[in-house]
């Protein structure tokens, strides 16, 4: 049993790694989101570098990979319902944090420097308090020097299982994660910020990988089976366009999210486009004996393969397609007709001045500032004219707004700039509403949405108390002031 407390703080800290002073010092703490008795599971976890055959193996191994407990691509599953107790160790040579990204966890677990906690420095210690609320496919990352960890490889999957999906008749489950590396020719690490990236699209990896590996998987499936494909961008930069050359095939989820099934034969150019952290469930009826499904990124000039499905006689007989639908999503739904409306444009810095109202000279992150380990050199981007401290200024911006806990709320997010931008909540799931460009996409649930050049996308959600960040996922754009809060108390 844990204590009170702990529930209601979210998190604890030893060693060097203190709380913030915001963590103590204003009333955005966030409520719980599993009952006091719900099972608890504690579990150990460690962030370190490595030496790692990136390029292949005949190819010189790369210094200096960083994963999770020792293991490239850590995957935990975790039954629905449990509560995580993360007793975290950092034992690489810089700070960090650790982000629980899709989860709905208390505030001072987020792992946002300064909001809910300092940056854990190499030695220290945090436990962070993660129940699992919803089922879904999720992840988590560091969240201080984001750019150059994540592109390092410091990415693990976290897979909450409902006992009810089991019975839903999947014959294979595979995992497709996205992740390219920015190495030379001797394996050694290139800059991962760079200012022609971070003023642009990104600064991309030179080397392409599906699960680490330059050399796509190939796997069996039963012969007129269903397969669960589970893929996530867990790349800094790229956008892909997730399709398959089958007809057979429907999306079952989005960000761990279950939607009504959508073919893909129904999208425009039947492809999904993800950005960075964005996950996608997709179920594939497998074809006959000795027969392929290959699944791509349509996005390149040439498709790009990522993973190859290969059936195999099993005894199975052919029968109509009919996708599998997931259990309904309970996660807590806004009110859209009573929604109180907001607008966000997401723009360059140029001409940047925080316009959103100070906080109280008596706040305690009224002066906090920014670790400049966390964040990058330069500001080239904004939201409603503020942009994250950066560079020589890292002051922490004022909100974006202070909402109310519990009201509803429709965010308007409008990019007038050149590039992509996928744009995460923190401690939400939202219903993405409209497009003014993806017109034939029905409404759905998600943490992570696209915006495209000269778009308006419409989300809702029902406000959790806390102080939570709201950012474009192109890590090298966060990095450089594409990010804000907002406080919900």
């Amino acid at each position: 049993m844990i204590s009170r407390r702990a529930f209601l703080l979210g998190a604890t800290a030893a060693g060097a790694a203190g709380f913030a002073p915001s963590a103590l010092g204003h009333m955005a703490v966030s409520r719980d989101t599993l009952p006091p008795n719900a099972p608890v599971r504690h579990l150990a976890l460690s962030a370190a570098e490595m030496e790692v055959a990136l390029l292949g193996p005949d190819k010189p191994k790369t210094q200096g990979f960083c994963a999770y407990n020792g293991t490239p691509f850590l995957t935990w599953r975790v039954p629905l319902g449990t509560r995580l107790m993360v007793d975290f160790e950092n034992r690489m040579p810089t700070p960090t944090t650790v982000h629980w990204h899709g989860i709905r966890v208390p505030n001072l677990s987020d792992g946002v420097a300064p909001l809910t906690q300092e940056p854990i420095p190499a030695g220290g210690r945090f436990t962070y308090n993660v129940p699992l609320p919803d089922p879904g496919f999720y992840f988590f990352h560091p969240h201080c020097d984001e750019t150059g960890q994540v592109g390092r490889g410091l990415v693990a999957l976290l897979l909450v299982e409902d006992p009810a999906e089991a019975r839903l008749g999947f014959d294979l489950e595979h995992i497709i994660a996205v992740k390219d590396w920015r190495l030379d020719a001797d394996g050694r690490w290139m800059p991962m910020f760079t200012d022609e990236g971070a003023s642009t699209a990104g600064s991309f990896g030179t080397v392409r990988a599906t699960n680490g590996s330059v050399i796509p998987p190939r796997i069996e499936a039963p012969a007129y089976g269903d397969v669960r494909l589970r893929t996530i961008v867990a790349d800094s930069t790229r956008t892909i366009e997730f399709g398959c050359d089958t007809n057979n095939a429907a999306i079952i989820a989005v960000d761990g999210q279950a939607l009504v099934p959508l073919p893909l034969s129904k999208l425009p150019d039947e492809v999904w486009r993800m950005g960075p952290a964005m996950r996608l469930d997709v179920h594939v009826r497998m074809p006959g004996p000795g027969e392929e499904v290959k699944v791509f990124d349509y996005r390149t000039a040439e498709p790009y393969l990522l993973t190859t499905l290969v059936a195999v006689d099993k005894g199975k007989k052919k029968t109509p397609f009919k996708p599998i639908a997931l259990p309904a999503a309970k996660v807590p739904l806004p009110d859209v007709r009573r929604a109180k409306k907001l607008d966000f444009i997401v723009q360059t810095s140029a001409g940047a001045t925080a316009i959103a109202p100070p906080l109280p000279a008596d706040d305690p992150l009224a002066k906090a500032l920014i670790d400049s380990f966390c964040v990058g050199d330069k500001t080239f981007w904004a939201i409603n004219r503020t942009s994250w401290g950066a560079g020589a200024d890292l002051r922490l911006p004022p909100p974006l707004d202070i909402l109310k806990d519990g009201d509803s709320y429709r965010l308007t997010i409008t990019n007038v700039t050149k590039h992509v931008h996928p744009m995460h909540l923190h401690g939400h799931v939202f219903r993405v509403l409209s497009s003014t460009r993806k017109t034939a996409i029905p409404p759905y649930l998600a943490d992570t949405v696209m915006t495209e050049p000269n778009e308006t996308v419409e989300i809702a959600f029902r406000a959790k108390s806390g102080d939570w960040v709201f950012h474009c996922h192109i890590l090298e754009h966060m990095d450089a002031g594409l990010m804000g809060w907002f406080r919900v108390a």
